[in-house]
């Protein structure tokens, strides 16, 4: 089994991290690069920004934030936000930032996920899906979950991976913020649908919930959000309890 990774996500509107519930009532929670240091320091493997409001306000990822930041950070750093192009994609990985991650923009033109994978390599590519159950299937949404597409999850997801996508963001909006574990049967659905990464996203509350999503799943990555950013654990605290019930991670050496 290869190592799993845990991915702090710092979700960003106005220049600042904001967390909600079921993506609304959002509150401030501090300044990004700021916190990405210090879950960089705490072993994290990577760190995703998402410019949760650029799609919706039909405006470009925020260039200074996403610069900074990588200037500051060592480890993987993935941004994601109005990202429409492939000339988007150039101009934030060409300020050293590792993966861009699209969501709405895929949606409406599916061609830049093959067009990005063919560019600039599929390992940089990575497709945000959010999902919302509805009846006996998950629907798709866009523009910060302001949008059924009315696309079926698992269908996108093949799509997805069948146009050139290097990995899936998975978020629940049902389980979004909510602390009440990640959902599992969504995920495993996924997981089990493609070949390529799937990273879970939404609902984590505690320790044992990151334990559970990797165990019940088997996906390769879990996001978290709430849980570092409130102070109720640090990312080696996660590590450790992996290490505990036989999870492979990477575990810092100091």
């Amino acid at each position: 089994m290869s190592e799993k990774r845990i991915i702090p996500c710092l979700d960003i509107m106005n220049g600042k991290v904001v967390k909600g519930v079921n993506f609304v009532n959002l509150a401030d929670v501090g300044d990004p690069v700021e916190i990405a240091q210090r879950y960089e320091r705490q072993c994290a493997d990577e760190i995703v920004f998402l410019d949760i409001t650029a799609t919706h306000e039909g405006r470009e990822t925020n260039r200074e934030l996403f610069e900074r930041a990588a200037r500051e950070l060592s480890i993987p750093l993935t941004i994601g936000g109005g990202v429409r192009t492939t000339g988007d994609f150039r101009r934030i990985l060409s300020s050293g930032v590792d993966k861009v991650s699209i969501s709405s923009g895929a949606v409406a033109n599916p061609t830049l996920i093959s067009e990005a994978s063919a560019q600039f390599g599929k390992r940089r590519v990575i497709v945000a899906i959010d999902a919302k159950k509805a009846d006996a299937r998950y629907n798709v949404f866009v523009k910060g979950g302001r949008e059924n597409t009315g696309l079926d999850l698992i269908d996108w997801a093949k799509k997805c991976e069948n146009l050139g996508a290097g990995e899936i963001l998975l978020t629940s909006m049902d389980a979004d913020g909510t602390k009440n574990g990640y959902d599992i049967e969504m995920t495993a659905a996924v997981v089990s649908s493609v070949s390529i990464p799937v990273i879970a996203s939404g609902g984590c509350g505690s320790i044992g919930d990151i334990i559970d999503v990797f165990k019940r799943t088997g996906c390769d990555a879990a996001l978290v959000a709430s849980l570092f950013h409130y102070g109720m654990a640090t990312v080696n605290d996660v590590k450790l309890e992996m290490e505990r019930n036989g999870i492979p991670c990477r575990i810092s050496k100091d």
